[in-house]
């Protein structure tokens, strides 16, 4: 499928996820930008909803990016044990924390300067790009990366690759809530297994499209 056709295909999922989920943002529960950071490494490997039962707790024992930089990481452990990978994700949390003290507690505000922070890859740093900032974002989760090959808009499960496909098509200002979308998408109907085809806001395309299960 050429450029032309995965872009008029974009355009249909866009128009037909906006009408399913007119509320398009993050799952994850924060007050502040960095408190979204450090949520969206927590989710590594772990589910939303495990991440907003442990941050209230972690939030309120560091309550500051100053907090976090000075804690020890065996106590940062403690409270996100359940999210696994804790030992890693801790000592993360920690780098990053003190990296961002330095800069004044500014979160930076492009992909390449946020993914410069400890343990933040291009999913979390386009996830604050796209929620904080309000810039153009394509956040590739694994919900994104499989409706999208599904959907022939994207040819690779690399995320880089799909993000780079992604970003050749989509309009700038509707990639971000686009990829929130996918994610509820993805949880309701799309699934990984067991995808629920027959409900499937999209199996009424005009030329007759099909998705890749069919």
């Amino acid at each position: 499928m050429d450029k032309k056709d995965r872009t008029a295909r974009a355009e249909y999922v866009i128009q037909v996820l906006e009408k399913v989920y007119p509320d398009a943002r993050c799952s994850l529960e924060y007050k502040e930008p960095y408190q979204l950071l450090i949520a969206t490494r927590l989710s590594a490997q772990c589910t939303d909803a495990r991440v907003n039962m442990v941050t209230p707790a972690l939030f309120e024992r560091f309550p500051s990016i100053e907090a976090f930089a000075e804690a020890d990481v065996e106590e940062i452990e403690k409270y996100i044990r359940s999210c696994g990978l804790f030992h890693t994700k801790a000592v993360n949390i920690r780098d990053m924390c003190r990296a961002l003290a330095k800069m004044g507690g500014v979160l930076p505000d492009t992909v390449e300067e946020l993914t410069k922070l400890p343990g933040v890859g291009r999913k979390t740093a386009n996830l604050i790009v796209g929620d904080v900032y309000g810039k153009p974002a394509v956040v590739c989760d694994t919900h994104c990366i499989r409706i999208c090959r599904r959907l022939g808009l994207t040819t690779s499960d690399d995320p880089l690759r799909t993000e780079k496909e992604l970003r050749e098509i989509l309009p700038p200002d509707k990639s971000s809530d686009l990829c929130h979308r996918l994610v509820n998408f993805g949880r309701d109907t799309c699934k990984a297994r067991d995808p629920s085809c027959k409900d499937c806001p999209l199996r009424d395309k005009p030329d007759g499209y099909v998705c890749r299960l069919k």
